[in-house]
């Protein structure tokens, strides 16, 4: 049996991700499997956001997962499913929004939404 190896997204250096939930209902459907987990949204700013976006785009055609390799508050590295990926072109360079799978036992970890939020989210016209 051979083992499917993951695309890797790693964070090397800075910050834990800020996990936020997703604000609509749909995104969730898009998750199925035999593990409870919740769809997350993140966003990294990159160098080499088209380099990312081929390399997850070939994982996927290839019927490999994606996975988020981050350091957690304790500097542990820990991975997360990636559900889906865009990339913006922002002021400050490329930004990519990352949509995760996270586990219900690490939904603590998931920032609450705050529906004034609103106006900065791009599902909300």
């Amino acid at each position: 049996m051979s083992t499917i190896e993951p695309e890797l997204i790693t964070i090397i250096e800075g910050p834990t991700p800020e996990f936020r939930p997703t604000p609509v209902d749909w995104v969730q459907s898009v998750l199925e499997g035999p593990e409870d987990r919740m769809v997350a949204m993140c966003q990294l700013r990159t160098g080499n956001g088209e380099d990312i976006m081929d390399r997850c785009r070939n994982a996927w055609k290839d019927g490999r997962p994606v996975r988020l390799d981050f350091p957690d508050e304790m500097r542990m590295r820990q991975q997360l499913d990636v559900v889906s990926i865009r990339l913006e072109e922002r002021d400050e360079g490329e930004a990519l929004m990352l949509w995760v799978a996270v586990p219900l036992t690490h939904i603590e970890e998931v920032e609450e939404y705050d529906d004034s939020d609103e106006d900065d989210d791009p599902f909300f016209p």
